[in-house]
């Protein structure tokens, strides 16, 4: 398949899609792109939830291939700067930054109209400024604060990354973050710079293996990522955290962003490998294996096939 440029559509193997694109059509075959690719690996197909490990290419650190787990099926929403959350049923993404819209530039306008977005260029921002922070951005809901300058006590049994971020007073961990998003055969990534949809506590969702719990939207995505992966309102995306180094260079790198402190990357990764063990003896134990059974989609990812 072509894209919009006339080259090759992203590879279903491919995250990134930094090299599939550049290559003409016509003479490359696709295992010879596949190789090529500086990607990570997407949801295998019939495996939910479980995505084959594939090496990412030099120079990511081998201590920063993590490959988190993805959350299927989300129904994603829009967030966006300067949004109104007074006197709102609906408006309920709460960022971390008090002066979020200064600091960015300017009300981030999800209209169609007032936006640019160039896939030729990689341009996806408000026409009416440039963006001083990352346009690509998404809100999840949950909060490891629980005051202005109080982390939640129990906020390091769910943060996979705990150990290696240095805990600051009014400071989240959260915040910045990457995320990888995913939507029929295109990745985009963006970081995490607001708490929300609706709720800022559903720390089973966004950390464990448990549906959303307001039964509706589980991720908000910017009107950049919007466009970026053309989603249609309401539409169901998969997604999962990813580190800084596993990013592959894209639009998201053409504006202003800040990466999350990795203090001790190692620590990190043992930190997360103990949640996973953690995690994989509690589905293994007899009394959960029934909620297991509920808790988990039976249903194929929405990969492409070749």
């Amino acid at each position: 398949m072509k894209s919009k440029a006339g080259h090759v559509r992203e590879d279903p193997n491919c995250v990134s899609g930094a090299l599939c694109n550049s290559f003409p059509l016509k003479r490359i075959p696709r295992s010879a792109i596949r190789a090529l690719c500086l990607c990570m690996c997407l949801p295998a197909q019939g495996e939910p939830g479980n995505p084959a490990p594939m090496k990412p290419a030099d120079p990511v650190p081998a201590n920063k291939r993590i490959l988190y787990p993805w959350k299927q099926f989300v129904e994603s929403s829009l967030v966006y700067v300067g949004e109104s959350t007074e006197g709102s049923k609906s408006a309920t993404c709460i960022p971390w930054d008090a002066e979020w819209k200064n600091h960015f530039g300017g009300n981030d306008d999800p209209e169609p109209g007032q936006r640019i977005a160039d896939f030729q260029k990689g341009d996806f921002r408000p026409k009416s400024f440039v963006p001083k922070l990352n346009p690509f951005y998404v809100a999840l809901p949950y909060n490891d604060l629980l005051n202005a300058t109080d982390h939640k006590p129990d906020a390091d049994d769910h943060l996979p990354w705990a150990a290696g971020v240095r805990k600051e007073a009014g400071t989240s961990r959260c915040k910045d973050r990457w995320v990888q998003i995913y939507r029929a055969g295109k990745s985009c990534y963006g970081q995490w710079e607001a708490c929300g949809p609706f709720l800022t506590d559903d720390w089973e969702f966004v950390f464990g293996n448990k549906p959303p719990k307001n039964g509706g939207a589980g991720i908000a995505v910017s009107p950049a990522v919007r466009d970026y992966l053309e989603l249609p309102s309401g539409a169901k995306v998969h997604w999962r955290f990813v580190e800084a180094g596993q990013v592959p260079y894209g639009p998201w790198n053409h504006y202003g962003q800040k990466d999350p402190g990795n203090e001790d990357a190692t620590a990190a990764q043992k930190r997360y490998l103990e949640y996973l063990r953690k995690k994989r003896d509690e589905q293994a134990h007899p009394q959960e294996k029934d909620a297991q059974q509920e808790d988990t989609s039976t249903a194929k990812p929405d990969v492409p096939t070749e």
